[in-house]
């Protein structure tokens, strides 16, 4: 429910792709914000190009979307990128397995914890961490 992300501190996400579409969701409202008729598409970089809205704002401009159109169901599109440089708008955690080196994955964890990750990475690759789909898992919180 998107009211709940407006009052909602401490979002979580499981996973890197409910990550990329909560922050798409969110580019999605500050889209609509300047052009109130615009399709649910993001771009890779729309994201570096563009201002950004408080996340009430941005919540606030799918809802009255959804309202003006008697939506309960909101389909969309993303194709964004989060690399380091990207400000998160609406995750502060993210639960997720251990990506493989030089992925597109692991430059959305360095975006998200900074370098910490070499940190995180090298103590998985010291204890024989297992990796990808159906390796072992951590709560990244960025400091």
């Amino acid at each position: 429910n998107i009211l709940n992300i407006i009052n909602a501190t401490n979002i979580i996400a499981v996973g890197t792709t409910s990550m990329r579409t909560l922050e798409s969701l969110y580019w999605y409202g500050a889209l609509l914000a300047n052009n109130p008729d615009a399709d649910f598409f993001i771009p890779k970089l729309f994201p570096y190009d563009h201002e950004s809205l408080t996340l009430a704002e941005s919540m606030s401009e799918i809802i009255s979307y959804m309202e003006m159109r008697n939506l309960e169901v909101l389909q969309g599109a993303t194709q964004i990128m989060i690399f380091p440089k990207y400000k998160f708008r609406v995750c502060k955690g993210l639960i997720t397995n251990f990506h493989m080196p030089e992925s597109t994955l692991i430059v959305l964890i360095s975006a998200f914890i900074g370098e910490d990750w070499r940190k995180v990475y090298k103590e998985a690759l010291r204890d024989d961490y297992r990796f990808l789909s159906y390796g072992d898992g951590s709560l990244l919180i960025p400091s």
